[in-house]
């Protein structure tokens, strides 16, 4: 069996039997660096080689410390595992071998049966909170969670991005072993436990790094939260993947979703990440990677990286389904239903064409399988950052809606779905976070500064209706309720598309490739695929109010309609999605 992560990770502190643990903190800019117990002496580390100190020193699992630098400052372990009482408090020793799993021998699901579904831990109530929501997941069909990032960060709700320990989860959602609760149960469901990862940048509070290892960054690089991280040096580099192989061994994630690696300045370390990661885990056990990339880098999908969340997919279909433009819409302002087109056929939108601001964007993906992107209708970026947080369907016509989801869950590409999605949830997501003081109000008119070049929020009175993040009625605002009566038609339309997905569209993935697609009208389009098997899944889609010409399918190769007019062979009815497979496999009517 591979080595625990804390046996071979250089960063942090790691229990070496009952009583001793060793310490390590890359410090280059330090003279001396000491451990402060919170009960007990302060004990020196030894300065090694390369801004290294380190040092073996007595101690229990459940000790407190600090690292006291020069003898002036006082902070964290960076590569903290517990940080019980917050950012600003002390670091918490954490045997990572103490739990006993209930489900040791889970090895995953292979990528092609995921159908993904996102949730923020804080809003859920915590790991014991996401624990009572398994059973009902499963039984909709959900094959795996992704759980929005939980690294540590500051105050006690944010929507993780903004995290400065990530070694260390979140001490407000629970303990680090009543995480590891949450995913064993989720494994005992048959879900597989997807982390949302940040190794892009730190955020603005208690990150102290600058002090003592300003070689994290690089400031002839800028990213939108800063200087960049300096990805050239080993440190650093082992630092994010040691993060990275912790969670999937300590923890037994069974992947990551790596958030805006488009801001990492080094493609060969995402390569680097890959390549050990696949190299370390155990032989036979599924592990899932995937990228959030704007850059649309199909290289990557070929680089050890199962898939990309396929913006590009989200945004031409949120334009047909909203008519809205503004902001990076304005990208697919134009030729909208050609752009899902490419999109459904090819992959990215963008394969290297010019974007709104002139420079050209993306590589060829049109070899790569359909199951190389993430398709979703929405996500925590696409209702949180809008300005109330409105969900997709308090924007669009619930036909056109139920067309939507019927191609999203029936498509080959992969399936993501937001907490609430399935039941037609109509409380927002709106940006929150915990900050306080200064940072609080720059935060607080930072976020209605976005918004000034909106049409909608001209003036200073408009903007100031716009939630306050840092308010706790922001957060409870957007916690989602559970679903009533009223909403349970959305429960069994997404109950039913699963299982026709389970059944009849996952056994076909493996090996399947577009034949192609072609327009029918400003809102509709057709779409095929080539089976390995032989035969061919065929989806025509029409998102507009009125029928569009098509030569569609007959009865018999029909497996689903959402269409509430009958659908004949030359007309698409308006806001209806038909999914076909020949053959079928069993044969069986059309679901209606």
């Amino acid at each position: 069996m591979p080595l625990r992560s804390q046996e071979q990770a250089t960063h942090g502190a790691a229990m070496l039997d009952s009583s001793s643990a060793r310490f390590a903190l890359w410090a280059p800019d330090a003279q001396r660096v000491e451990v402060e117990f919170e009960a007990g002496p302060r004990e020196p580390l030894q300065a090694q080689a390369d801004g290294w100190f380190v040092g073996r020193l007595a101690c229990k699992a459940g000790s407190r410390y600090r690292y006291r630098i020069d003898a002036e400052q006082t902070v964290a372990d960076p590569a903290s595992r517990y940080q019980p009482e917050g950012v600003h408090g002390p670091s918490e020793l954490v045997d990572q071998a103490a739990y006993r799993w209930q489900h040791p021998n889970w090895h995953g699901r292979p990528w092609h049966e995921a159908v993904i579904y996102e949730l923020h831990v804080g809003l859920c109530g915590g790991y014991a909170g996401v624990i009572e929501r398994l059973p009902a997941l499963a039984e909709l069909g959900i094959t795996a969670i992704e759980l929005m990032p939980i690294g540590q960060l500051p105050g006690n709700r944010n929507w993780g991005y903004d995290g400065v320990l990530p070694f260390a989860p979140q001490h407000s959602y629970g303990t680090p072993d009543q995480l590891r609760q949450l995913i064993d149960q989720a494994h005992g469901h048959g879900l597989m436990v997807v982390l949302d990862v940040v190794y892009n940048h730190f955020g603005p509070d208690g990150n102290y790094l600058g002090r003592y290892a300003s070689g994290f960054f690089r400031e002839d690089r800028q990213t939108p939260w800063g200087a960049a991280i300096d990805f050239r040096r080993r440190q650093v580099r082992d630092f994010f993947i040691e993060n990275a192989l912790m969670w999937l061994q300590d923890y037994r994630v069974d992947g990551l979703r790596l958030d805006a690696v488009h801001a990492i300045d080094d493609p060969d370390f995402l390569a680097e990440l890959a390549r050990r990661v696949r190299s370390q885990i155990t032989p036979g056990r599924q592990v899932w990677l995937n990228l959030e990339n704007e850059h649309n880098q199909a290289h990557l999908l070929e680089q050890g990286f199962d898939a990309q969340w396929n913006d590009d997919g989200h945004n031409a279909l949120h334009v047909l389904l909203t008519g809205e433009q503004e902001a990076y819409y304005a990208d697919y302002s134009e030729s909208t239903i050609e752009k899902l087109a490419r999109c459904l056929s090819q992959g990215f939108v963008f394969q290297g064409q010019p974007d709104r601001n002139g420079r050209p964007r993306g590589e060829p993906s049109g070899h790569l399988p359909p199951t190389a992107f993430v398709l979703f209708l929405q996500n925590h970026d696409q209702i949180g950052n809008r300005a109330f947080g409105e969900r997709l369907n308090q924007l669009c016509p619930p036909q056109a809606l139920r067309a939507a989801t019927t191609l999203l869950l029936l498509s080959p590409m992969i399936p993501l779905l937001f907490m609430g999605d399935e039941w037609g949830c109509e409380q927002p997501f709106v940006f929150f976070t915990d900050h306080h003081d200064e940072l609080a109000d720059a935060v607080r008119e930072g976020r209605r500064a976005e918004f000034a070049g909106f049409a909608a929020f001209q003036d200073a009175a408009t903007r100031a209706r716009i939630p306050d993040p840092n308010a706790i009625n922001t957060f409870n605002a957007s916690r989602p309720r559970p679903p009533e009566s009223r909403q349970r038609p959305w429960l069994q339309f997404y109950r039913q598309l699963l299982a026709l997905r389970a059944r009849h569209i996952v056994p076909h993935l493996p090996g399947i490739h577009a034949l192609g697609a072609h327009v029918l009208g400003p809102q509709a389009l057709s779409v095929r695929w080539q089976l390995q098997q032989g035969g061919e899944l065929r989806i025509d889609l029409n998102l507009g109010p009125t029928a569009q010409l098509a030569d569609l399918p007959d009865g018999p190769s029909r497996l689903f309609t959402c269409s509430q007019a009958s659908v004949g062979t030359t007309q698409l009815p308006p806001y209806t999605t038909l999914v076909s497979l020949t053959p079928t496999t069993p044969a069986e009517p059309a679901h209606d």
